[in-house]
């Protein structure tokens, strides 16, 4: 039984302590956060304690931690919980800091550190994951990935989250590398606020496309927008040497409409949550399994570290207006 330590106590540790407490081969044993009434709350419905984070880090019968915590605190908790002997799963991004990251990646090479990019294990783009592996349309050519939120978050959020490449496209970065087998050698990006403006004030922008060259001609093209009023729009379309895949949205019932006045269905999932849960689920069960049974884990830190040189690459490509090598960054 891998007994757990969560750090963080918001709503994504929320979600993450359902997955720790739901799974048969762990147990949920401490939360810590920076109010720790937050913590308290927490550990009062999930049954544990709530307790500061050295407490945690420091006690030898915790296996493993959960990183929920801010990004800025992320590469700080994986040395020091590595360094402690735990085996690690922390959320994306590793570092809001590309060189940080990197030198979070070089401490804590050959321990036990695996990145939450949670859609990685959605059934959906597993399958098509799947698909591409057993050579079912070719030699896969162009990739398209459509992340679209149904709204914005509050600007004090967008202040401190990095930016959408690193805080949103982040996912779609590491879902390009994961879809093609390997990073891109090229990042053209090009951004704009025209959702709110008062991202665009911030220094951020709400809407943005990416294309991404890989060294055997192969393109990607990953378009994001901060609003999408239908709803939560999340579909990956791969085009290969000898057909097609397509991974469309979840939608909120199946029920189809036809009569005189035309065709309707309905919309899709309002957003993450409703739409990523068992992803969450499945990733949690994947890193248990991986720690218990002393297998390779799924995703790793150079993944992260990957993912977020992308966003760097990207960030700094929308300010220049001229592609960016990824060993520019």
């Amino acid at each position: 039984m891998l007994r757990v330590g969560l750090l963080g106590a918001g709503r994504i540790a929320g979600v993450h302590a359902t997955a720790i407490s739901s799974n048969p081969g762990s147990t949920l044993v401490a939360v810590s956060d920076k109010f720790p009434e937050a913590a308290a709350k927490l550990a009062a419905q999930y049954g544990c304690e709530a307790r500061d984070t050295d407490a945690i880090l420091n006690d030898p019968t915790i296996d493993a931690v959960l990183i929920a915590t801010s990004t800025d605190t992320h590469s700080d908790l994986i040395e020091r919980a590595t360094a402690a002997g735990k085996s690690v799963l922390c959320e994306k991004p590793v570092d809001l800091s590309l060189e940080r990251a990197r030198v979070c990646q070089k401490n804590a090479a050959g321990k036990t550190v695996m990145i939450g990019f949670n859609r990685r294990f959605d059934p959906n783009f597993g399958a098509l994951k799947a698909a591409v592996d057993a050579g079912e349309i070719g030699k896969p050519e162009l990739l398209s990935i459509t992340s679209f939120d149904p709204a914005p978050p509050p600007v004090a959020y967008i202040k401190v989250s990095g930016g959408l490449f690193r805080d949103m496209m982040i996912h779609d970065f590491d879902m390009a590398n994961f879809i093609m087998g390997e990073a891109p050698v090229s990042v053209y990006a090009a951004g704009s606020s025209i959702v709110d403006p008062e991202i665009g004030a911030a220094g951020d922008v709400d809407t943005a496309i990416v294309t991404l060259t890989y060294a055997d001609g192969r393109v990607a093209v990953i378009k994001n927008s901060r609003r999408a009023v239908y709803g939560y729009d999340q579909r990956v379309e791969l085009l290969g040497s000898t057909g097609l895949l397509q991974a469309q949205n979840m939608l909120e019932n199946t029920v189809v409409k036809s009569t005189t006045a035309g065709v309707t269905g309905a919309k899709p999932t309002y957003f993450f949550l409703e739409r990523y849960m068992p992803a969450y689920a499945a990733e949690w069960a994947a890193f248990v399994n991986a720690v218990n049974g002393g297998t390779a884990l799924p995703v790793t830190l150079d993944d992260g570290v990957a993912a977020l040189a992308m966003a760097e690459a990207a960030t700094r490509s929308a300010k220049e207006g001229r592609p960016i090598l990824l060993s520019e960054v």
